[in-house]
């Protein structure tokens, strides 16, 4: 099947199969022709022989990576997709649909089973409403990705991609950065899905580290520090921290004065270097306390 970004065949498919979107799992399904063989190829250039898809829709970005991987595994939670999956992907004897949520698969078994010996790279069309929760999934359980192409909300790509200590960065931009160098690929407009969001979206690329570009002693601490900083974006970083870490203010301040911040700088200016720094200072405080 090579129509699967075509309107009127989308649409037919789909009232053939009588099926209905649904707000809470977030589905837009592509119709433009142009952007899964983007997706795919820019997944496909670190060599991976094995891609994990995220949300298949109706299959047109899996149809694009079983053209360019060896290995396909998708994940895809909604069972009503189920029988018009089995009709759009048929001919693509290289791919496997698993009807579970990605955040409740183990992961590293899955790598093992599905994927022994091969190197992985994960291309998928994340809904608005779970990017952050998926990205972190993936990030945070170190698995040895290739690379992660996945499209998002335009806004929250901006924030991913922003630089730390930037005006866009937040606490989800320290993290992706600890843990990848994301970039913007492409621009995608709302008007590419059918339904149309009420947003436009973009695709960013992920290359994972081999290694963080700071080093903190306590990882835990440091992210909970990062969390607490951007918790009240309104506020000082000082007011921010001793709320959201139990500390006394004087301590936090303490804490900045050392690291070289007045106490009315804000999270928005932290970079890692930043962050690692102040996390080392604040653990010494709660260890003395």
């Amino acid at each position: 099947m090579s129509a699967l970004t075509d309107y009127r065949t989308v649409q037919a498919l789909l009232a053939r199969h009588h099926f209905s979107f649904s707000k809470s799992l977030g589905q837009n399904f592509l119709i433009d022709p142009d952007v899964c063989p983007r997706m795919a190829e820019h997944a496909a250039r670190g060599g991976a022989a094995g891609a994990i898809e995220i949300g298949p829709g109706i299959g047109p970005l899996t149809r694009e990576l079983s053209a360019q991987f060896e290995k396909v595994l998708a994940f895809e939670v909604d069972r009503a997709l189920e029988p018009i999956l089995a009709e759009t992907l048929a001919d693509c004897a290289n791919v496997t649909v698993r009807f579970e949520d990605i955040l409740r698969a183990d992961m590293t078994q899955v790598l093992a089973s599905d994927f022994a010996g091969m190197r992985v790279s994960v291309c998928a069309n994340l809904p608005y409403y779970i990017t952050s929760p998926i990205l972190m999934y993936l990030l945070e359980g170190r698995f040895p990705f290739e690379s992660i192409t996945v499209m998002v909300q335009r806004e929250a790509a901006e924030r991913i991609c922003a630089s730390p200590g930037s005006r866009l960065s937040g606490a989800l931009t320290a993290a992706v950065h600890y843990y990848a160098e994301p970039e913007v690929l492409f621009s995608v407009p709302r008007t590419a899905f059918m339904p149309a969001p009420k947003v436009d979206s973009a695709v960013i690329g992920l290359r994972v580290r081999k290694a963080p570009p700071v080093e903190v002693a306590d990882e835990a601490f440091f992210f909970r520090v990062i969390r607490a900083s951007f918790a009240q974006r309104r506020k000082t970083a000082a007011n921010s921290l001793s709320a959201g870490l139990s500390m006394p203010k004087s301590a936090v301040t303490d804490a900045l004065r050392a690291c070289g911040f007045s106490e009315t700088v804000r999270a928005e200016t932290f970079t890692l270097e930043d962050f690692a720094a102040l996390s080392e200072r604040l653990y010494n405080e709660v260890e003395r306390a």
